[in-house]
């Protein structure tokens, strides 16, 4: 009996020790695992803040936290309404989560305001513009216990991009939100560089969703093509105008892959999945307490990749220059809905 007992107790010695290599998540001081609670509030609907999202998991996955292991997610999407952000973000808050993702500019500066005043940190993503938001001085360093990732657009490339694809245009419309700051700094940016390419740039501003149909209209009678950038709102829309625009054979370029995959002829764009993870490994280094999001200067891809539509192309009657495609990330032969 004795020599069963001996022989039971380090067969589970021996499988503890086992556990112990497996690579599991470390155990706080009583022996328990650490586990934690992230909200994640993303401000619109569409494909580009959805891979932010799948990304931002795979990178907190990669650090070892883990949904349904020791992370609970909790997600709510605000459809574009600033009202509804705020309660997101204050439901959050009440339910003392241990960090807040903001994926968009104006979730970011929602969940920055009711984190401040909760002593809760707050990792953004796709915010084109920290600085302009105020999320981030002129440095980069952050102006609280507030950091993440810029989907900084890359304009001069998109600009040469589209002078390749259509050498005799000369009028470019671009559709922003007039609340959407990282917008307005980016129409601003495009402004001063297009002289540059023989471009003049034509913008329309619009307040909610409501409103794009009659700006597209309007838009579309006054230029040769149209630029899109990552403004949610429009994006949200953005098969509207694609509509529109094909019924008057005008190209519309997107600004990153997944408004290439539903219909616009080609990007100069990044890859949100890898600008989520980026922003996740960014936070399991702010759960797991290596470092203050204080202490972490925001990032920015600067690598951005050639996409194009050949669905499109051929409804529009345009070849897609070889110089492009023979270094294109990815092309696409339909167009999904």
């Amino acid at each position: 009996m004795k020599k069963t007992v001996k022989m039971l107790v380090l067969a589970l010695m021996a499988s503890s020790l086992l556990t112990g290599c497996s690579g599991s998540p470390r155990s706080t001081a009583d022996g328990s695992e650490k586990s934690y609670t992230v909200g994640i509030g993303q401000f619109a609907a569409h494909g580009s803040l959805d891979n932010c999202r799948e990304g931002f998991l795979l990178g907190l996955a990669e650090e070892g936290i883990v949904e349904g292991q020791n992370l609970t997610v909790l997600y709510e999407n605000s459809q574009a309404d600033g009202g509804i952000a705020s309660q997101i973000v204050t439901n959050f808050a009440s339910r003392k989560v241990d960090l807040i993702c903001g994926i968009a500019t104006p979730m970011a500066q929602t969940a920055y305001g009711v984190g401040k005043r909760q002593n809760i940190p707050v990792i953004f993503t796709a915010v084109t513009d920290p600085v302009a938001a105020e999320l981030a001085n002129e440095d980069g360093t952050p102006v609280g216990e507030i950091t993440g990732t810029s989907d900084k657009l890359p304009v001069t490339q998109q600009l040469q991009m589209i002078r390749t694809m259509l050498p005799e245009a000369r009028t470019i419309g671009i559709m922003y939100t007039t609340s959407e700051v990282n917008s307005l700094s980016t129409i601003e940016e495009y402004k001063a560089a297009a002289g540059d390419y023989g471009f003049e740039i034509i913008d329309t501003g619009i307040s909610t969703t409501a409103d794009v149909p009659l700006a597209a209209d309007s838009l579309l009678e006054k230029v040769d093509c149209v630029t899109n950038l990552t403004d949610n709102t429009v994006v949200a829309s953005l098969p509207v105008i694609l509509d529109k625009a094909a019924k008057k054979n005008i190209p519309v370029f997107g600004s990153e892959i997944e408004q290439v995959k539903i219909g616009c002829l080609a990007a100069m764009g990044l890859d949100y999945i890898d600008l989520g993870k980026q922003t996740g490994k960014m936070a399991a280094v702010v759960l797991k307490g290596g470092q203050k999001a204080s202490e972490m200067k925001f990032q920015v891809i600067e690598e951005a990749a050639f996409y194009g539509n050949t669905k499109v192309a051929d409804d529009l009657g345009i070849t897609l220059p070889e110089e492009l495609t023979s270094t294109a990330k990815e092309l696409f032969t339909e167009i999904t809905q």
